[in-house]
């Protein structure tokens, strides 16, 4: 077995070999099963985008799908892992609506009959699971977390598995007609669609740190970054300290971040909005995310405890966004005792899209004075709008208080908390370069003492403005739009 020209040890091809057996043993063999597809409206993504998911449909007939496509179709492939793949996914949905196209939602962890299901959810589940325990245990972060998502995710040998594996999710395909764009927001449908025969395959690599894991040959990689360019285009590091054979020309393009269309239009009229609220000294907007699992409850617990006093003062807002689970609002009324005590008050936001999606608008447009001041949390349990709240309201905030993960690479001011993995550390350096973020603070006390200088010095949410302005000009934030294009055919250029 070879992987872009580089020969897999037979040791390592053996214990993929032995993996796939164990997933069949484990979830079943459905690669003689008919699945038969069928378009539906999302009650979330529908209306800004056009967009529609994927489902399988027992009553279709084989070939109503390919039949039913609109005129330029163009799939989205993903997986529900965290929110980072769903929140990119959408990014894309959003840039192939801007430019004519209809986007198709196909995520693959969404299919409980299937093996392909079976086996993203279970190593979904391992992920996490790690997360989480990464965050409780030091010793455990440090002595098998962090290692393996800085090294064990970086060798070759891990993506020789990962392609056997993906042979298993090959049945979700037959019906879908070979030429019809894709674009992957992880590696797995990448892969899973190249085994299948698509032709146009796009595999949107995440992250700043270069891993084996995102691979997917077959595909054209995109890439947001200059650093990870180079990194998959010479492989380094990927078995060691071997001089690999790189990767074709042909094979990869930067193309800069993944970002909406609604954010990246706006970015000049957003930054604006920030800058004046700073001068004019207006309540400072901090947009808070916290994934499902609620793995850094203490970390996010100590800022928020450090801005309620300047939250009383009506100098800062909190936006809180606890994704789609409402153990995690629980979790921190636990920990902020004037949360649950009423001592400070706190307007919920749960479960009532259309409410969620009024208080946006008008706190982008300032249509409401409430919006721009107090605490507003959010929770939804449909994971689309757990999702999307927070692109929304990224036009609203002046600084996002979140991990170095996909949103990192967003043009919104950052507050970079611990990360969780070796490879997100990465996604922090990069916006600290740019200039439109912090470092990352390893520690809740030097958080809050970064969120204590932005309070008492507003003018530096104006410097990054000002960068992510300079950053628009130079194209950084146009990702989404040329993955859809080199997907569609519009744009084979090679370092863009």
């Amino acid at each position: 077995m070879e992987i872009f020209g580089n020969e897999i040890s037979s040791s390592a091809y053996r214990k993929a070999v032995k993996t796939q057996k164990k997933f069949l043993r484990k979830f079943g063999d459905d690669s003689k099963t008919e699945y038969h597809l069928a378009l539906e409206d999302n009650t979330v993504l529908t209306a800004p985008f056009g967009c529609k998911t994927i489902v399988t449909d027992k009553n279709a007939e084989s070939d109503s799908f390919a039949q039913n496509l609109p005129e330029k179709p163009l799939i989205i492939g993903n997986i529900r892992m965290g929110f980072g793949h769903y929140r990119i996914s959408m990014a894309m949905a959003s840039a192939a609506k801007s430019l004519g196209y209809t986007p198709l939602w196909m995520d693959l962890n969404s299919f409980p009959e299937t093996t392909c299901t079976k086996i993203i959810s279970y190593q979904n589940d391992l992920y996490s699971l790690g997360s989480r325990l990464s965050q409780k245990s030091r010793l455990f972060n440090k002595i098998v977390w962090e290692p393996t998502n800085y090294e064990g995710f970086k060798k070759l040998s891990y993506n020789a598995g990962d392609q056997l594996t993906s042979k298993l999710m090959t049945p979700l395909f037959r019906e879908i007609p070979k030429e019809i764009p894709f674009i992957a927001t992880h590696v797995w449908p990448s892969q899973a669609a190249i085994h299948a025969g698509m032709k146009n395959v796009v595999n949107a690599i995440p992250d700043n740190w270069p891993m084996a894991l995102h691979l997917s040959e077959g595909a054209i990689h995109t890439v947001q970054t200059y650093n990870t360019y180079w990194g998959y285009r010479t492989l380094h590091g990927f078995d060691g300290n071997s001089i690999m054979n790189p990767m074709n020309d042909s094979d990869i393009v930067f193309t800069g971040h993944y970002i909406d269309h609604e954010l990246v239009a706006n970015i000049e009229a957003d930054c604006e909005s920030r800058i004046r609220r700073a001068k004019d000294g207006q309540p400072i907007r901090f947009l808070f995310t916290i994934g499902g699992a609620g793995a850094q409850g203490e970390f996010f617990a100590s800022i928020i405890n450090t801005l309620l006093p300047y939250v009383k003062e009506n100098r800062a807002c909190i936006y809180l966004n606890c994704g789609d689970y409402e153990n995690v609002w629980n979790m921190l009324k636990e920990k902020i005792p004037q949360f649950a005590d009423g001592s400070v008050k706190v307007s919920t936001h749960f479960n009532d899209w259309a409410s969620e999606l009024d208080f946006a608008n008008k706190a982008i447009e300032g249509l409401d004075t409430d919006a721009g001041t107090g605490i507003h949390a959010f929770c939804n349990k449909d994971i689309f709008g757990a999702v999307y709240i927070t692109n929304l309201l990224m036009r609203a905030s002046d600084i996002l208080v979140t991990k170095p993960s996909e949103l990192a690479f967003y043009p919104i001011p950052k507050l970079f908390i611990r990360r969780i993995g070796g490879h997100e550390m990465w996604g922090a350096i990069h916006s600290a370069e740019l200039g439109d973020g912090t470092q990352e603070c390893e520690s809740p006390e030097y958080a809050s003492s970064i969120v204590k200088l932005i309070m008492t010095n507003p003018s530096l949410i104006e410097g990054m403005c000002q960068n992510i302005i300079a950053q628009k000009k130079l194209g950084t934030y146009d990702g989404a739009y040329k993955a859809v294009k080199i997907a569609a055919g519009e744009n084979k250029g090679r370092m863009l």
